[in-house]
């Protein structure tokens, strides 16, 4: 499926009719969910380091702010469009809701390889676009935070510049920022700890022991990386691992704390990594290894209903954001496969960001310790909400999680009525 015949908001919308059938909903009750609250397209000109001229596209979209503030992150990439930004909106909607923290949802991105630029046209072109969407953003309205292709550092250029449009510090307009602005002890590798976190507690309904279960990762970055460090300390066995350049796998078990040293060197990429016994695959074939566990942590529509048929793991962990196209899912509860959602098992990045914030409205800091415990209880206590209802309806963890998630917003939505 290519990405001209994918349309991932066409996606969500079903996965929350799905939800809504479940709870025995009126259309009028979440009719709202189906539509973002707020679409802003900007293009903007960049001065190039050459002294050209470049345009760039791009999008901020907020889904919604029934249940509090708008909250997602902004991407780099050179598919950025705005199905895509309106669908990863909605799926930050549904993550703030089936983890309880006081959020909407919202995204943004620019079209832009950023490989092609310099670190200078970068940061410029980071200043434009926020300068372009400051009258969507703030600490009381919507807080942007890292996504593919951006970091801390990149937060902390739109902190600055959105301090520097308001004549004071703002520190809690971006989450993910580093720590010498305001950022939060342990937010880099939340969501890789969330996907850890989501895992072990699948292996514990199922009563499966840590280190007798084999593990392919697909895509190395930030969620990625984290995750596989923290499972093989926990004993998981990771036999594949990949990212951009294609993949590596091990029967017998990846060393994954060489790989992530080898990987911590800028500009090193898995198709060069070497080891004994260490073998070179596709992201494809990666997908479709003999594997207990997969964790897809790349992009969205990776598991389709052209390949959904060839996966071979029993538990799938989503890592990314809408991994898994509708029609695969189909597939994948036929063939008996669980699949952890990823609006429950990536959102271990925005609940940190949450921390964080509070940390900067309050003016305190949090030692690592008080936010790791934090995390994993609201985290817990989603999973035993979600698996709960799981058993209950005996539906996918996916429908579970949306129908949890749906009911909050309904509630919200009815409790603050419609205006005027």
């Amino acid at each position: 499926m290519n990405k001209e015949q994918y349309n991932p908001y066409e996606n969500v919308r079903a996965t929350i009719k799905h939800a809504a059938e479940l709870l025995n909903l009126e259309e009028s009750d979440y009719i709202a969910t189906m539509y973002p609250e707020r679409e802003l397209k900007v293009t903007f000109p960049v001065k190039m380091d050459d002294g050209s001229v470049r345009v760039f596209e791009g999008f901020r979209i907020q889904h919604s702010s029934s249940r509090g503030p708008c909250k997602g992150g902004i991407r780099f990439h050179q598919n950025v469009d705005d199905n895509e930004v309106k669908a990863l909106a909605a799926w930050m909607t549904f993550k703030c809701a089936v983890v309880g923290i006081p959020y909407g949802g919202a995204k943004g991105g620019i079209k832009v390889d950023p490989g092609t630029l310099s670190h200078g046209e970068l940061e410029r072109m980071t200043r434009r676009y926020t300068a372009m969407i400051a009258p969507l953003i703030g600490p009381d309205q919507d807080i942007p935070a890292p996504d593919v292709n951006t970091n801390g550092e990149v937060m902390g250029w739109i902190m600055d510049t959105y301090s520097m449009l308001k004549g004071r510090a703002v520190p809690g307009v971006v989450t993910g920022k580093p720590l010498e602005i305001g950022g939060s002890l342990g937010r880099p590798e939340a969501t890789g700890r969330g996907v850890m976190i989501t895992t072990r507690e699948t292996l514990k309904k199922l009563d499966i022991p840590f280190d007798s279960v084999r593990i392919a990762i697909q895509g190395m970055g930030n969620v990625g990386s984290t995750a596989a460090g923290l499972l093989y300390d926990e004993g998981a066995k990771i036999i594949a691992v990949s990212d951009v350049s294609g993949g590596i796998s091990n029967p017998a078990g990846l060393n994954i704390p060489d790989i992530l040293k080898y990987l911590s060197v800028r500009g090193n990429l898995l198709k060069d990594y070497a080891a004994p016994d260490v073998l070179p695959i596709s992201n494809s074939e990666l997908l479709e290894t003999e594997a207990d566990i997969l964790i897809p942590a790349a992009l969205e529509n990776q598991i389709t209903a052209a390949n959904a048929d060839r996966i071979k793991a029993s538990i799938i962990v989503e890592g990314a954001n809408g991994p898994t196209a509708v029609e695969a899912d189909g597939i994948l509860e036929q063939k008996g496969i669980i699949v952890v959602p990823d609006i429950l098992a990536n959102a271990g990045g925005v609940i940190v960001s949450y921390f964080e914030w509070v940390q900067n409205i309050q003016s305190l800091m949090w030692d690592k310790e008080e936010v790791n415990n934090n995390l994993n209880r609201i985290l817990c206590n989603a999973f035993e909400e979600v698996y709960a209802l799981h058993q209950e309806k005996n539906v996918t963890l996916r429908t579970s999680a949306y129908a949890l998630a749906l009911k909050k917003l309904v509630s919200a939505k009815k409790v603050r009525g419609i205006f005027p």
